[in-house]
């Protein structure tokens, strides 16, 4: 899985570089993302602007990533949804908890900082 992180204020974002998140590369998609919050990272920012499909594995593990940044007092956010990505995420009702946003610029100033 290609992924790379990167600090703005006092998010980190993780880039996502496939095309496709499905169920066959999401544990290393949540082990990486679970080591932010292991790490003490609250505010974390998954840019899925390359991600042109989830499968519906994809989005229980973004609510399962949810429920643990909410149960550390903190939050993700989803930027660069492309189209077809937040039809999924609308369709099961996962965007009424996670935050979404044009760019990782939004996503960011969504922390207020």
């Amino acid at each position: 899985m290609h992924l790379s992180t990167d600090r703005v204020g006092k998010a980190i974002i993780v880039r996502v570089g496939e095309t496709k998140l499905t169920y066959q590369i999401l544990s290393s998609f949540a082990d990486s993302v679970a080591k932010l919050f292991a790490a003490g990272e609250t505010r974390v920012i998954i840019d899925l602007s390359r991600v042109v499909y989830v499968d519906s594995a994809t989005i229980g593990c973004l609510m399962d990533l949810y429920r643990q940044a909410d149960k550390l007092g903190g939050a993700i956010r989803l930027a660069g949804v492309q189209k077809r990505v937040e039809t999924m995420l609308t369709m099961t009702g996962a965007h009424n908890f996670i935050e979404l946003h044009a760019d990782e610029a939004s996503a960011a100033g969504s922390f207020g900082e």
